[in-house]
């Protein structure tokens, strides 16, 4: 099976990569390696270049075609083929913005599974802004100012953020490491666990900044009620 490497997974902060094109199929290409996060998992896709020689492709959108295999949907159909070599260059300020939200996201969601059981129902994160869905009956904007307030607090502790991998088996026993509801990890051998020292461990497969304090801080801007046991919650960096 033709797979692809995904190295935003062990290197979050990854900005140029080698890789060589397995497949092309109009103007999508997939590698045997990546850096590019695909639209997956609430996180917006990541935009760049894939060159090849002196020509250059705008990445528009990566994509998951199953777990590990990444289409690059490019702005032109490539002059490559498959067997060439080319080099992956990631929209850095676009994925450090993410980056730091999906952490702070990890945060919040922490707070509100300790504090009321709640699972997040829904969410998306892309560079201006982050919205989460909680299974939560109040609908009280104070739960949520509270929490931002707390999420905040944790981040100026500069705590540190540790990428690993567990066995399925002993990684589904640690206590609310799914905080997704109605949702299971991928039928995998090993989980990718990001852990928040003292804070936080959940299984996910996104990129996360290294320390909290990278992250600067929230600002909530609005929350919305969207149905019996829905709260929405919409913020962004301060």
């Amino acid at each position: 099976m033709v797979l692809t490497e995904l190295l935003y997974q062990i290197d979050s902060y990854l900005k140029e990569f080698d890789a060589k094109v397995i497949e092309v199929r109009g103007n999508s290409v997939m590698l045997d390696r990546t850096a590019f996060h695909p639209l997956s998992g609430g996180l917006d896709s990541d935009r760049g270049i894939i060159r090849y020689g002196s020509q250059e492709y705008n990445v528009l959108q990566a994509s998951l075609e199953s777990e590990e295999k990444v289409w690059h949907a490019l702005d032109i159909v490539p002059k490559f083929n498959v067997g060439d070599k080319v080099v992956g260059l990631i929209d850095w300020d676009k994925r450090y913005k993410i980056m730091k939200l999906h952490t702070a996201s990890h945060i919040l969601s922490s707070i509100m599974f300790n504090r009321y059981g709640a699972l997040i129902t829904g969410g998306h994160i892309d560079a201006e802004h982050a919205k989460d869905d909680f299974n939560l009956q109040s609908s009280d904007k104070a739960v949520f100012e509270e929490a931002v307030e707390e999420t905040n607090n944790i981040i100026q502790k500069g705590l540190d953020v540790k990428i690993y991998f567990l066995d399925r088996d002993e990684a589904l026993k640690i206590p609310g490491v799914i905080k997704l509801a109605q949702r299971t990890p991928p039928n995998v051998r090993l989980l990718r666990i990001v852990e928040i020292l003292g804070v936080d461990v959940q299984a996910d497969g996104g990129p996360h900044v290294r320390n909290t304090r990278e992250i600067g801080g929230i600002v909530l801007e609005k929350v919305e009620n969207k149905g019996k046991g829905r709260k929405r919650i919409y913020y962004r960096l301060r």
